[in-house]
């Protein structure tokens, strides 16, 4: 955790008591929206230490580039089935062909 938020959350708690002492309905308020802006200052501590887009996409070309290597034989093995079929099913349309054009010449 950032000092930063530890701050925010000190001034926060500090804050809502005040707040409560007041008035309890003031101090509802505080405290739920000083725990939302304590929350944001957390989450936005650590904002740039993210990789950037361009980062992120190098990294998920690497994995799929990985991943498509590693199915390739599997590929290769449907790209010999599939020419398979096409060859079976060309050889069933001519020979389908063949037998009309004999009935049609008989």
């Amino acid at each position: 955790m950032s000092k930063r938020t530890v701050i925010a959350g000190a001034v926060w708690v500090v804050l809502s008591v005040l707040a409560f002492l007041l008035d309890p309905v003031l101090g509802a308020c505080v405290l739920i929206f000083g725990g939302i802006g304590v929350v944001v200052v957390q989450l936005a501590s650590n904002w740039d230490s993210h990789p950037d887009f361009e980062a992120r996409e190098l990294d998920r070309a690497r994995r799929r580039k990985v991943k498509w290597e590693q199915s390739a034989g599997a590929r290769e093995k449907d790209a010999a089935r599939y020419a398979a079929h096409q060859a079976r099913q060309a050889a069933k349309a001519q020979k389908t062909r063949r037998s009309a054009a004999d009935e049609h010449t008989s």
